[in-house]
């Protein structure tokens, strides 16, 4: 079989699959067009992010069983057109983690040692300054770790390695599992941000995340406190960190990441006491060696016919138990992914119950579909139905499945429990439109929309109104509206489906509404 390595990759990946009997040809020269001319010959396409691998790309790839990317993302290539010819789709996700762990502390310790701004005056200006660079230890420091993924979790473990105490914020990973890391869980992002003398971020860029370090954020965290970023742009505004570096609120900050790249420009650059790298978190030896050491190993059991651990599109079913089950596919997906933006406190088991019909199937694919839609709200890298269970297991979360032969009121449904909360959805024929049926324990019934408020409330006159008082002075229109109690006067949820994305202030301002308790959107 014949492998097309369009892009740059270790040797130690070219050799693993010739010494496995590829036949591996080299094209990191070829134009698009001699690549599509050419592809009819491979079995294989192994890429990195420069190459398109487009429809039409793919389409000329008539014998191609599967599509490596050297690395992470795989916003490059058109998962979802391989997927119909049925290509396996894989990538590297492992492949810089300690790179880019190694990086966060490496800023640390430059950022308060003040180690560029000695090596330049010293080697540039030819100045001996030693009074001028008074640095910061690490040891008896607390280091707030936000996001304890796998990234996270090798920074607190170097950082607990150079003495320092290491406090973390996750609400995606079990309190075990923070226990065995040696890492001391807060529950309030805003508790840590107290605390930390350093923070090393290390979220995803998602929906959720972008803009989580806000005004509000910068304001509680404690005086004098250094920031590390190597995780993504748009966590935080640049021009809020540069206010708060300005007002000595933030003594100093390390950034690889910027909300627009390449930066060449940015108001950070300004500030002696910020250092800055050009996005090098993965930009090491190893690192690339790894990644194509890593696809090597994929593309070899893909074109074996054996189990393909990174792939991103294709679940390893039987057709037959995916026929079954495939009219609840969405619905499943989606109450993974209500679940993920409600969910309240620490948690280590999410608990998926099956109603009517659907207790005599099959079920472990749709069970699999809920952390699938659960992961793709916690995790930057593309979620699929082979490494969602992996993505669970590092967080120390257990799935659980429970089946009842009497369905709901609305026939056969799937509940998705997480601690308190549990929210039950279903879909009907001729159609199977997903319904969100449940919620918090109350009846309910609409069809999800991208972006939904969810309100707990007292069930008192004047809310409603003034709610929607909020959200017209906000220019948000509202599409439904859905109110679930179980008596009068007493508690209630309100689903309310909105036409646009409602942003934290406003947020806030309904959440400052009497007799509301709690305020949340999610997006679906």
């Amino acid at each position: 079989m014949k492998v097309l390595v369009k892009e740059k990759l270790s040797k130690t990946g070219i050799e693993k699959m010739r010494e496995a009997g590829l036949d591996v040809e080299i094209g990191v020269d070829w134009s698009r067009e001699e690549m599509i001319e050419r592809l009819p010959e491979f079995d294989a396409l192994i890429v990195r992010s420069a190459t398109k691998v487009d429809a039409e790309v793919i389409a000329a790839g008539t014998r191609l069983k599967v599509i490596g990317r050297a690395g992470i993302g795989v916003d490059n290539i058109d998962v979802e057109e391989a997927t119909k010819r049925g290509i396996i789709v894989c990538n590297a996700p492992q492949s810089n983690i300690v790179s880019a762990a190694e990086h966060a502390i490496a800023l640390l310790l430059a950022l308060l040692r003040q180690i560029p701004q000695a090596h330049y005056s010293l080697k540039h200006e030819r100045k001996w300054e030693r009074s001028k660079f008074n640095g910061v230890e690490v040891t008896d420091k607390i280091m707030g770790v936000i996001g304890l993924g796998r990234v996270g979790a090798i920074v607190a473990a170097r950082a607990r390695g150079l003495g320092m105490k290491v406090v973390g914020y996750d609400p995606y990973v079990s309190a075990e599992k923070f226990a065995q890391l040696g890492v001391e869980r807060y529950e309030n992002l805003h508790d840590l941000l107290k605390v930390a003398d350093f923070l090393s971020i290390h979220l995803p860029k998602t929906k959720e995340t972008i803009g989580i370090l806000s005004d509000r954020e910068f304001q509680v965290m404690k005086d004098g406190v250094y920031i590390v970023n190597t995780a993504r742009g748009g966590l935080f505004s640049e021009e809020t960190l540069a206010k708060y570096l300005k007002e000595g609120k933030v003594a100093g900050a390390a950034i690889d990441v910027f909300e627009q790249e390449p930066c060449t420009d940015s108001p950070l650059f300004e500030f002696d006491n910020v250092v800055v790298t050009p996005h090098l978190g993965a930009s090491t030896v190893e690192a690339q060696d790894k990644a194509g050491y890593m696809i090597a190993e994929q593309v070899i059991a893909a074109l074996k016919g054996n189990f393909v651990s990174t792939a991103v599109n294709i679940p390893m079913v039987p057709a037959e138990i995916v026929e079954a089950v495939k009219p609840y596919l969405p619905v499943a997906e989606l109450l993974g992914a209500a679940a993920a933006q409600l969910v309240e406190g620490s948690f280590s088991t999410i608990e998926v119950a099956y109603q009517g019909d659907l207790s005599e199937l099959d079920t472990r694919l749709l069970s699999v579909a809920v952390l699938k839609g659960f992961f793709s709200r916690v995790v930057e890298e593309p979620v699929s139905y082979v490494n969602a269970p992996v993505l669970a297991q590092e967080r120390g979360i257990e799935l659980r499945e429970t089946k009842s032969s009497g369905g709901s009121a609305k026939g056969n449904a799937i509940s998705v429990s997480v601690d308190a909360l549990t929210v039950t959805g279903t879909s009907a024929a001729p159609d199977y439109t997903p319904r969100l049926i449940g919620l918090y324990g109350y009846e309910l019934d609409l069809a999800p929309s991208q972006y939904m408020l969810v309100i707990k409330n007292q069930d008192k006159p004047g809310i409603i109104g003034k709610l929607g008082t909020i959200l017209g002075e906000n220019n948000i229109n509202i599409a439904a509206m859905q109110v679930g109690r179980k008596e009068a006067r007493g508690m209630a949820v309100s689903v309310v489906v909105v036409d646009e994305k409602v942003s934290p202030s406003t947020l806030e301002a309904i959440r400052a509404i009497d007799g509301i308790i709690d305020a949340r959107l999610i997006i679906l």
